[in-house]
């Protein structure tokens, strides 16, 4: 028997010692990461406000880079090899008005401004190691936004076009693709679609601009791209509607007006006033235009799904302001016949609403009012525009009765101002993250049925949260998924990761 006991405690100790030998073979196994559970991990403050916008984080050098527009326009450079503790190393002064930064296998690329907004801008193109600028491309005017393709072929960017604020000015918005093998260009126009002006305004197309001829009113402002880079689609956020792109024929296939969103129906009903000393979620006979700012593409079954971040713009210049209040109009008193009541401060009469639509005769007064914004996010079908799903008044309901974060100060303009949106994936959840501008907070929902996302969670984040970035656990520099926020109003990066199950 001892014999026995001596010869296994033998061949444990040889399995054991073989084993050790062999663990530099064994395949490490990935954490379980829980998609409903992110923590921050770390933070960065690059300074006041405007110091943090867009952000892009880099894989091959693992460092991300932060359009700051604080004092000078430039882009910094921050060492996120560790994500718990990241370091401002340099930055990038392109000696102009930066508006957004990409990235892609070590290529940083830079939207930056005219001398003026209403001139044609151009793309900085920087090696993520080295920083020496490799390539300017010239592009169309006031380039906002811009993002690889997912297979780096190409760089789109939205031209938003904006006018002067004379209004004398009206550049054509545009989108330009950028052709990287030979940094060629192409710049898409909308003067095809005027023909067809009167049915897209017709289903809730935006054209309203002094003036201004189909092209000039059109304003760029957000791009997504499909995984497979053959399809693109572009948020016209003043316009009210979504444009979508062929890649592989490089030209504009289709618009997509979005119509209105009804606030006098009860899963949309929302608060109106700044100055009732309360939260006051109501139905109200107000109907408002979607205007997305960012949009995400992803994918559920093989359907091609569009996420847009529903935050409303108007166009506010000196020699046009579409912008009044709802005190400030006469209401048509067949159809408003307790108008004074509704024009009460303390009622609807605070509310922020266009003067381009509603006043549907030829008098003074107003039959129908149209706010600006959805307050809300939507999924809209990629191939035909159609609405799947509109999240209400859930995002501002979140904010009441989870964190006590809804801006009430808000209620009159655009509530919590749904802004950005970013798409990833852990495992086989489709996660969704909303940025709100105005509540310091991003949402993260699964979007795995389009027609139904589930909410998961409220993250707080630094003031005004204008970026943001999901970074798959692959490309990621611990191994681990990320969620990177950068916030305009205070200037602070937030990173985010989901907890291990």
């Amino acid at each position: 028997m001892k014999n026995l006991n001596f010869l296994s405690a033998f061949f444990v100790a040889a399995s054991l010692a073989a084993c050790n030998d062999d663990l530099d073979n064994v395949p490490v196994v990935d954490p379980i990461e829980n998609p409903s559970s992110f923590a921050e991990i770390g933070q960065i403050d690059l300074g006041d406000e405007g110091a943090a916008e867009i952000s892009a984080y880099d894989a091959v050098t693992k460092r991300l880079f932060v359009v700051n527009n604080s004092s000078d326009s430039r882009v910094e450079v921050i060492d996120l090899s560790d994500p718990a503790n990241p370091v401002l190393l340099q930055n990038i002064n392109v000696s102009a008005n930066v508006n957004s930064v990409s990235t892609y296998n070590g290529l940083v690329a830079a939207a930056v401004e005219g001398a003026t907004a209403q001139q044609n801008g151009k793309v900085v193109f920087v090696d993520a190691q080295t920083l020496a600028v490799t390539k300017e491309v010239g592009v169309g005017a006031l380039p906002d936004m811009l993002t690889f393709s997912p297979d780096g072929k190409y760089v789109l960017v939205a031209n938003e076009g904006e006018p002067s604020d004379d209004y004398l000015t009206d550049p054509e918005g545009s989108v330009t693709i950028i052709t990287l093998a030979d940094y060629s260009v192409k710049t898409l126009g909308f003067g095809s679609f005027e023909n067809s002006r009167s049915k897209l305004e017709a289903n809730g197309y935006r054209v309203f601009g002094p003036n201004a001829s189909f092209a000039q009113d059109t304003e760029p402002e957000y791009i997504t791209v499909s995984d497979d880079s053959q399809y693109a689609w572009v948020s016209l956020q003043e316009n009210n509607a979504i444009a979508k792109i062929d890649l592989n024929k490089k030209a504009i296939t289709s618009i997509f007006p979005m119509g209105t969103k009804d606030f006098n129906n009860s899963p949309n009903q929302f608060d109106v006033s700044d100055k009732d000393n309360m939260i006051n979620l109501s139905d109200w006979p107000v109907k408002s235009f979607y205007m997305p700012d960012a949009l995400a593409w992803f994918s559920v079954n093989g359907m091609d799904y569009v996420i847009t971040a529903n935050e409303g713009d108007s166009r506010d210049y000196e020699g046009y302001s579409e912008e009044t209040r709802v005190k400030d109009i006469t209401l048509d008193a067949s159809v408003f016949p307790n108008a004074s009541f509704l024009q009460a401060e303390d009622q609807l009469g605070r509310l922020k609403i266009t003067i381009s639509a509603g006043n549907t005769d030829t008098d003074d007064e107003y039959e129908e009012l149209y706010a600006f914004g959805g307050r809300s996010f939507s999924i809209w079908n990629g191939d035909n525009g159609q609405l799947i799903y509109d999240s209400g008044n859930q995002t501002e309901l979140i904010l009441q009765q989870q964190s006590s974060l809804y801006p009430d100060d808000r209620s009159d303009d655009k509530g919590s101002e749904p802004e950005g949106v970013a798409v990833g994936k852990i495992r086989d959840k489709t996660l969704a993250f909303i940025g709100l501008e105005r509540a310091d907070a991003v949402l993260v929902y699964d979007v795995n049925l389009p027609e139904q996302p589930q909410f998961l969670q409220l993250l707080q984040t630094g003031d005004a949260p204008e970026g943001i970035q999901f970074i798959p656990a692959s490309n990621s520099p611990n191994g681990r998924s990320m969620l990177i926020v950068s916030s305009e109003g205070d200037g602070v990066v937030k990173i985010f990761q989901p907890e291990i199950q």
